[in-house]
């Protein structure tokens, strides 16, 4: 299945886009039709890595540390749902979906950080979130931007 959102092609039983945190649902029925990007992504997703190497590829030159920083919270009326549905347990989707955009946001953020510095890879990616304030989730998206070109056939490097 693609994602609505950002085109990614995510699992057939994904509830959220693993690229941009979209939230999918897949088409029981009906045609249908490839929608327009709202972003268009700096640098492809599959070359950003938690990992410190990215299988395939090595690393020509590091440019540093790149981040994404971005602060939510859910508008009044979206607290106060989620104050009355804390009170009898299980998923808050009001802070789920702030929550999700929040990491799309700084996740962006980083890739574009990336591409300025002329990176084409990002490694030791990683999210670090704190609230800030009663309601409001700050989140962090960082890593490593790198160069990369393909390994030489054979492995050897």
């Amino acid at each position: 299945m693609q994602c609505p959102t950002c085109d990614a092609i995510i699992p057939d039983d994904a509830r959220f886009c693993i690229i941009c945190g979209a939230t999918v649902a897949p088409v029981a029925t009906g045609a249908t039709r490839q929608l327009e990007s709202a972003r268009t992504l700096a640098l492809d997703p599959a070359m950003v890595t938690s990992a410190f190497t990215l299988p395939g590829y090595r690393i020509v030159r590091s440019l540093g540390i790149v981040r994404g920083l971005t602060v939510r919270s859910a508008n009044i009326g979206g607290q106060v749902i989620a104050a009355f549905k804390s009170l009898a347990g299980g998923t808050i989707g009001t802070m789920v979906n702030v929550c999700e955009h929040a990491r799309t946001d700084a996740y962006l953020m980083t890739l574009e950080h990336a591409a300025q510095l002329g990176a084409n890879a990002i490694i030791g990616f990683g999210y670090d979130t704190t609230e800030v304030y009663q309601g409001m989730t700050e989140v962090l998206a960082y890593g490593t931007a790198v160069v990369v070109e393909p390994e030489p056939a054979g492995g050897a490097s």
